[in-house]
C-alpha cells in the first residue's frame, strides 16, 4: 500500500558461500542479499510495516531512523528565530553601555544544527509476542538549533 517512491533499493551483494567437509572447501552456491529503504509518514505504524517486511520473507531489520520532513525549511527558519535573537541581545549590550546599534554589519551564520536523531525504541514483549501484535516504537523528540553571530556598529 506505500507509493512506489516510497521504497528504493540501497545495496545489493551477491556472494558465493563455501562449506568445509573433510577438510576441504566445497562450494554451496550464491547467496543474494538486497537492502531496500522504506520511507513512511506515519510514525503509529511503524511496527505494522515491520511485521509486514518479516512477513514477506525479511531476514533482517535495522537503520529505523526519524526525520523532519521540510527539514531545510525548518533550519532557515531557526536561522531566522537565532538572527532575532541575536539582534536583540545586541540591542540590550548596546544599551547597558549607554548607547545604541546604528547598523548591523555583518552577520555570520556558524550553522543550523540538527543534534543526533533520538533512536528509535523498539520493545517486544512476552504479551505483543504472544498476541502477535506489532512491535511498539516510541518516537523521541527533534530539534534544530542554528547560531549566528552579529557584529554592528554603535552610535
Amino acid at each position: 500500500g506505500l507509493p512506489a517512491d516510497a521504497i528504493r533499493t540501497t545495496g545489493y551483494d551477491v556472494q558465493y558461500e563455501w562449506d568445509f567437509v573433510n577438510g576441504k572447501r566445497v562450494g554451496r552456491g550464491y547467496v543474494a542479499r538486497n537492502s531496500i529503504q522504506v520511507t513512511i509518514d506515519t510514525i503509529d505504524r511503524v511496527g505494522e510495516y515491520l511485521e509486514i517486511a518479516v512477513g514477506s520473507g525479511a531476514t533482517s531489520l535495522n537503520g529505523i531512523r526519524f526525520d523532519m520532513k521540510d527539514q531545510a525549511k525548518l533550519e532557515r527558519e531557526a536561522l531566522r528565530m537565532a538572527v532575532a535573537d541575536a539582534r536583540l541581545k545586541a540591542d540590550a549590550a548596546a544599551a547597558g553601555a549607554g548607547r545604541s546599534i546604528d547598523r548591523i554589519l555583518r552577520v555570520d551564520e556558524q550553522g543550523a544544527v540538527s543534534p543526533p536523531m533520538p533512536m528509535p525504541y523498539l520493545r517486544q514483549t512476552a504479551q505483543s509476542a504472544a498476541a502477535d501484535t506489532p512491535p511498539p516504537i516510541a518516537a523521541g523528540q527533534m530539534e534544530i538549533r542554528a547560531r549566528v553571530s552579529v557584529t554592528a556598529v554603535l552610535k
